[in-house]
Parts: structure tokens; C-alpha cells; sequence
């Protein structure tokens, strides 16, 4: 844990990329290779459950240190993260270990169904033989909460250094279905089997947000555009006689959209498609809001009048593997013919459609294309290069995502909460509202969207003009009049005022806005009558 926690901190201490990347092939070249693994995981999302409540945690703590838990609490919004404030007030340890990380996840996993007072007992012994930063870092893997300002991109760079194996090649081996428990450094890293995980996805290629005028691109002709979806980027393989769907987030999603089962009767196995799942109207042939396809992701299991309300089919854009060689290197314009051929001949009612081409002469005309999207279920224009080929992580040069404009709505900040972590001492997190006749009703909270400058101004005005006190929750006198974007707006009979704002965040600060001039309920209700 002592190696582990100066990675840590020496993560933590830079904001050099290079320092960043020295680091941790140091620790992936030294640390055993149980720790090794672990940290991998840990990077790449693969954190072990949660077993203790963060409650009982603060009241553990607040008992070693032999302080009030009114004080313990005073203190957590102060700091700004739970497991600094922990390692803070305790007293000092009395004895040293150095346990291995693994050795502590496994101590860790092992209290998953043991009693109250045996779990409690155990973080207690732990927290008396930690000093300040491992006691820090072990607080994390308690709570879940870890962060290491550290990019899997860039972890998989500082592992091709510490290894020599090249860094698209280590990206791969590390996509799929694969944990501490079911790996080893070497199946995993030195010597692995591509045969061993059939349904291991490839890395997703991602866009960056087009940051000038298209034009910029050369000839339009240079270029396919196509809707970008509002759904859920998914990845379908079939290989061995079976399926699997991966969300771009690594997520295995299959049992989720059992409908996509039957495309493995008409598909060759050695086939990997890139698309998006969307919920799909088959009698209008568009596809539903992404409101109606959320109610599927957080799910198991999915009952058949949910299957019914919302049935998906999958929107393929691109074909990364076929007849079992990987097309990732060919061009765009070559794999897109070859999808659109496979295609071709299927059934109309199986849930999979090509993603149509947006054909348009000159870039006017494909801007004309683009102010049509949301119209049609659509957040914009995709543009892709067709020479290009299917890259590993966000690139630029080859991939543009042209969205439309957002939504926006001129609203007026009733509520302010404190940030966490760095943001602990700012106010942050707001609660928004419009009009209803003469009542204010908030619809929608945002913590995003205003620079550091702003930030600072609106926390001094913040403190100076509370008016009362929930907790954390500041009320303040209504004066200011914020412009908040949006994506996607839907019916929710969680909020008073009845809607759900998807992406909202502060687009402007708009001081020439008196109060009386921000939006009304009305407004929004219309919003949801079209968008909806």
C-alpha cells in the first residue's frame, strides 16, 4: 500500500502529462504484479463494490477521533471529500504495516456479508496502522470514489512503456470482460490468448466537436455525413456461434436488448458493428426520444411491456471486423460499402438499419441538412473523413461531431450548494427557476458552464445574500438571471414543474436580463410540445 499511495501522491502532486506517464510505468515496471493488476483496474473502472454505507464511515471516524458527529459533519463540506476528511481527523496510528494493495482489496472484499461489528472492527484496525495518504487511498477503495486524474489513454501509454508492447495493442487487450479475478498479469498483459475472450469489443474511435467553420475541412466530397443518434453507442459482435453489445463505457449491455439475439441467424460469425442503439418507431420508421430508450440501460432484465413501449434496433455506421479479419486499417469509404452490402438483403423487420448517408453538393447544403436534425430525432451531423481508418480513442482529423445549436431558457438561480473536492469552498451546484404567473418554480440544476472569474463573483454574492438554510443548500434572494443550454427536454412527475432538462448547464451569465424578462413555465411546456 506504501507504493501504491506515493503513485498516488505523485499523481496527484503534477499536472505534467509526462510527469503523469513516468509515474505510473515506474510503479507498472517495480510493483508486484497483483498490485499491478489492481491498479489497471482500478484506472479502467474495474473498482471492487462498495461494502460499507459512507454513513457508517463518518460515524466510525468520528467515534476514533473522539469528536461529535455534528463536528465531523461541520468539517466534511469544509474539506470537500469524505476520505480526506477521514484521514484527517483521526489520530495517529500506532503501529505500521505494509500490506500489498491486493491484499488490502481482498481484506476489503472479504467484509462484503460479515456483521456490522466485525466490518467495523476491521476498518478500525486498518485506519490505527495507516499513515495520512495510504490511510487516504485506502479510504477511497472504501468508498468508491476513486480518482487519479489519470486517463485510461494515458495509463495504457505509461504500460507500453513499461512493457514495450505497443499502445493500440495494449488498448485492445485490455477491452472486454475481464477483472483481477479472471486475469493474471501475464494472460492479460505479456502473453494473451486472442482466442481466449471471443467477445472482447474493439477500442471505440470517438469525435471531437468540429471547432471551425466546416469549410476548414477541404472538399465536402472528402467527407460522409450522417445523423449523429441519440442513443446509446453500442458495439455488436458475433463470433463462436454467439453475440455480445458493449456500450462505448465498456459496459457489457447484451441482456438489455435481447431483440438483437436474432441478428445472429443472419449475420456470419467473425462480424463486428459500431452503431448506435436507439428505441425505433418501426411504423414510422424514426426513432423514439432518448427519454423513452433510458428506462432499458439501468436494467438486468427487461420485462416484455417495456420491451413493447420501447423496442430498439441497432443504427450501424461501420463495420470493424468481417468474416473474422479485423477492417479497422481499410478506409472508411471500403467498410462502409462492405456494411452496406451485408445489409443489404436482410429482412425489413429485424432491428438493424445502415445509418443513411446525408448526401448534400456543398457545405451550405449539408448545413441546411444539419438544421433539420432534432426535427428528426437527431443531435446534428456526423463528418468523417472517408480515407480515414477506424482509430483507437478520441482523434482529431478524421471524426467531427457537427451538432446543432442547444436548447436554451433564460432562468433565474433561487438555490446554491458548495462544490467537492477542489470546488469545496466555492459555490458551485445551482437550482434553477422560471416563471409560473408571480411564483418561481424550479425546473432544473446546473454546476456547469461558468469560468473561475464567475465562480468566485456569484460565491461572495452567495454569502452576502442567503436567506435561508437547508443543510448545505443556500436559498438566496432570486436577482440573478443565468441562460441555461440544453440538450433534450421530456415529462418528468419527479419535478414540480413537470419537465426534466437532458444536459443542462449555464451557457451565460446574463446580467442584462432583469428578472421580470426570464422564461415562464409556459415556455417550457412549448419546449416540450415540439422537442419532447
Amino acid at each position: 500500500m506504501k507504493r501504491f499511495a506515493a503513485l498516488f501522491a505523485a499523481l496527484d502532486q503534477t499536472t505534467s502529462t509526462k510527469a503523469k506517464t513516468a509515474a505510473l510505468a515506474a510503479y507498472f515496471a517495480d510493483a508486484p504484479e497483483a498490485d499491478r493488476l489492481w491498479c489497471i483496474a482500478l484506472l479502467s473502472g474495474r473498482r471492487p463494490r462498495r461494502m460499507i454505507t459512507t454513513t457508517k464511515l463518518r460515524e466510525w471516524a468520528a467515534e476514533r477521533a473522539g469528536i461529535p458527529l455534528w463536528l465531523f459533519e461541520a468539517c466534511y463540506p469544509v474539506v470537500g471529500d469524505l476520505s480526506e476528511t477521514i484521514a484527517l481527523v483521526l489520530p495517529e496510528p500506532t503501529r505500521e504495516t505494509d500490506l500489498p494493495l491486493a491484499t488490502w482489496i481482498a481484506r476489503l472484499r472479504a467484509l462484503d456479508k460479515a456483521e456490522e461489528e466485525t466490518r467495523k472492527s476491521a476498518i478500525l484496525d486498518a485506519w490505527d496502522s495507516l499513515a495520512p495518504t495510504e490511510r487516504f487511498v485506502f479510504n477511497k477503495l472504501l468508498t468508491g470514489g476513486w480518482r487519479m486524474g489519470v486517463s485510461q489513454k494515458l495509463m495504457t501509454r505509461a504500460l507500453a512503456q513499461a512493457t514495450g508492447i505497443d499502445e493500440a495493442e495494449l488498448t485492445h487487450r485490455l477491452m472486454g470482460d475481464w477483472t483481477p479475478d479472471t486475469a493474471t498479469w501475464a494472460s492479460l498483459i505479456e502473453v494473451p490468448d486472442p482466442t481466449a475472450d471471443l467477445s472482447r469489443p474493439y477500442p471505440f474511435y470517438l469525435a471531437y466537436q468540429i471547432d471551425a467553420e466546416p469549410e476548414t475541412l477541404g472538399p465536402v466530397t472528402d467527407w460522409l455525413a450522417e445523423r449523429k443518434w441519440d442513443g446509446i453507442r453500442g458495439q455488436l459482435i458475433l463470433r463462436g456461434g454467439e453475440h455480445w453489445l458493449w456500450s462505448r463505457g465498456e459496459e457489457l449491455i447484451t441482456d438489455r436488448f435481447p431483440e438483437l439475439a436474432q441478428l445472429r441467424d443472419f449475420l456470419p460469425p467473425g462480424t463486428v458493428m459500431d452503431g448506435e442503439v436507439l428505441a425505433w418507431d418501426s411504423a414510422a420508421a424514426t426513432p423514439l426520444s432518448f427519454a423513452q430508450l433510458q428506462p432499458r440501460i439501468g436494467r438486468k432484465t427487461v420485462p416484455k411491456k417495456l420491451l413493447t413501449e420501447a423496442p430498439v434496433i441497432l443504427m450501424a455506421y461501420d463495420l470493424l471486423e468481417w468474416g473474422g479479419t479485423d477492417w479497422r486499417a481499410r478506409p472508411l469509404s471500403e467498410r462502409r460499402a462492405q456494411l452496406e452490402a451485408a445489409l443489404a438483403d436482410l429482412p425489413d423487420d429485424l432491428p438493424l438499419r445502415v445509418s443513411p448517408r446525408v448526401a448534400a453538393r456543398d457545405w451550405p447544403g449539408l448545413a441546411k441538412a444539419r438544421a433539420q436534425s432534432r426535427d428528426l430525432g437527431a443531435e446534428g451531423l456526423m463528418l468523417k473523413r472517408r480515407a480515414a481508418p477506424y482509430l483507437a480513442g478520441r482523434k482529431k482529423g478524421d471524426w467531427w461531431k457537427w451538432k446543432v445549436d442547444p436548447l436554451t431558457i433564460n432562468a433565474v438561480m433561487i438555490y446554491a450548494q458548495a462544490g467537492s473536492g477542489r470546488r469545496a469552498t466555492l459555490y458551485t451546484d445551482f437550482t434553477f427557476a422560471v416563471w409560473d404567473g408571480n411564483q418561481l418554480v424550479p425546473f432544473t440544476k446546473a454546476y456547469s458552464g461558468l469560468t473561475d472569474a464567475e465562480f468566485n463573483e456569484i460565491t461572495r454574492w452567495v454569502r452576502k445574500n442567503t436567506t435561508d438554510r437547508f443543510g448545505p443548500v443556500r436559498a438566496v434572494r432570486p436577482e440573478h438571471v443565468f441562460e441555461i443550454a440544453f440538450e433534450g427536454i421530456q415529462k418528468s412527475t419527479r419535478h414540480k414543474s413537470g419537465v426534466a432538462l437532458r444536459f443542462p448547464r449555464m451557457a451565460r451569465w446574463r446580467r442584462d436580463k432583469p428578472l421580470a424578462e426570464a422564461n415562464t413555465l409556459d415556455d417550457l411546456k412549448a419546449m416540450l410540445a415540439r422537442y419532447g
